[in-house]
């Protein structure tokens, strides 16, 4: 992902807000004259998000990202992945809960999980893996209309498979 721009702190940390060696991945967190104070009407999610920077000038605060990188040898950033179920599909952030919330409302959903698969290398969709309450009882059109209704277009999954039990291993 390269380098912090103009004005920009970068820092790749463990859990204990201690700098990572290069290569070694950690969480990567932003501050800087440009960082946000934090989101409007949400204290819980800036407090969360929003951290005292150990780093830095008294009362200057770190943006946790959420996003796993490692430092590069010629000081350039490497994304490795997420701390959290958000993906990015076609340039939007998607959190993979939000859409299992809603189709578990739905009255035909028994259980789901939804994932983003990359079948074709390059080309992201969502995907997801529904045990319905009763076999055969609703149709990938039925939960496609369900969702389109309550979602942006992006965030609709492309496939919808049935199983009759969701697999509880690793894998």
């Amino acid at each position: 992902i390269g380098r912090p721009v103009a004005n920009a702190q970068a820092y790749v940390l463990d859990r204990e807000l201690q700098p990572v060696p290069v290569g070694v991945t950690g969480e990567l967190y932003l501050g800087g004259h440009g960082l946000a104070r934090g989101y409007l009407n949400r204290p819980e999610l800036t407090a969360e998000r929003f951290v005292q920077n150990p780093y830095g000038d008294e009362g200057s605060r770190l943006y946790r990202t959420g996003d796993l990188v490692r430092w590069l040898p010629d000081g350039n950033l490497a994304f490795v992945g997420r701390l959290d179920d958000q993906v990015k599909v076609r340039g939007f952030r998607i959190e993979l809960g939000e859409i299992e919330a809603l189709l578990e409302r739905h009255p035909a959903v028994r259980e789901v999980i939804v994932v983003c698969r990359e079948d074709v290398p390059g080309v992201k969709r969502l995907c997801a893996y529904i045990v319905p309450e009763v076999p055969s009882g609703t149709g990938d059109s039925d939960l496609s209309s369900y969702l389109r209704d309550r979602l942006p277009d992006y965030m609709v999954p492309s496939s919808f498979v049935m199983l009759d039990d969701l697999p509880l291993t690793a894998s």
